[in-house]
């Protein structure tokens, strides 16, 4: 009786044993798909914040590398990386990274245009199939528009409203978000009737509710993209840049209502 235990006892070990031996082999194939750190740090204009979403889920599952994306103002982004902010690519709402580059604050030859912005007239609430005639009607309490001052969205909102010929009259009317983020919340919120909102976030919303500003209102909203001196020597930083130029990143981000850069 003692021995027929023994034996049991023997192949119970050696069944634990080859598990063991087996639950390693797969815990080691499977870290070898997946990179440690460090992560890639992303400073990406607010207009930018659902196409990086979607962009950085296919980069993390096609590379394996981890990135973590800060939104906000291309102005605010800006100020944050010249007080040495922990960011190592610069994905701006214009041409701002070419100061970056000025500055010495990042990588010569990695500047390019990722994306062209445009820009829509957005109410939940009114009919905007004719936006122009409802701006020059005014029938209106608030439109909101991006602070023109950091934000690109708002400077190109500013110069809309010039180019039709009705910044003064409107100009009692503006409210300002500190960001194209905050100024679509609050139009959707109610806070303001209707507002200057990037495409990007208002693509699939029903026609009449938005309007695209034709491009002769306003000058193209190039957006650029730049690898910052602090991400030189991260790997996943070198290969997030990369990956916005490749064809999963630019069919993201023709989804979203940007024009690719010629």
């Amino acid at each position: 009786m003692r021995k027929a235990l023994a034996g049991g006892s023997g192949r119970i070990s050696n069944d634990c044993f080859i598990i063991t031996l087996l639950s390693v082999a797969v815990a080691i194939l499977s870290g070898c798909s997946v990179k440690e750190q460090p992560a890639v740090h992303v400073a990406v204009a607010a207009n930018f914040t659902e196409p990086a979403k979607e962009i950085t889920q296919i980069f993390e599952k096609k590379t394996g590398w981890k990135a973590v994306l800060s939104f906000g103002s291309t102005g605010q982004l800006f100020t944050q990386i010249t007080q040495d902010a922990p960011f190592e690519v610069f994905v701006a709402a214009d041409q701002t990274p070419q100061r970056a580059l000025l500055d010495g604050l990042a990588v010569d030859g990695t500047l390019f245009t990722y994306a062209i912005g445009k820009i829509a007239l957005y109410s939940p609430s009114l009919d905007l199939s004719n936006g122009e005639e409802v701006l020059r009607e005014g029938k209106f309490e608030k439109v909101a528009i991006a602070n023109p001052t950091t934000a690109p969205y708002g400077a190109a909102a500013v110069e809309v409203m010039k180019s039709l010929g009705l910044y003064e009259k409107l100009q009692p009317k503006i409210v300002q978000g500190n960001n194209i983020a905050q100024t679509f919340q609050f139009v959707e919120s109610g806070n303001a009737e209707l507002g200057f909102v990037a495409l990007s976030q208002v693509i699939g919303r029903a026609p009449t509710s938005t309007w695209i500003v034709p491009d002769v209102h306003y000058s193209p909203i190039r957006q650029d993209a730049v690898l910052l001196k602090r991400g030189a020597d991260n790997e996943s930083a070198r290969e997030f840049i990369a990956f916005l130029k490749s064809p999963e990143a630019l069919a993201v981000i023709e989804k979203y209502g940007y024009a690719s850069s010629p």
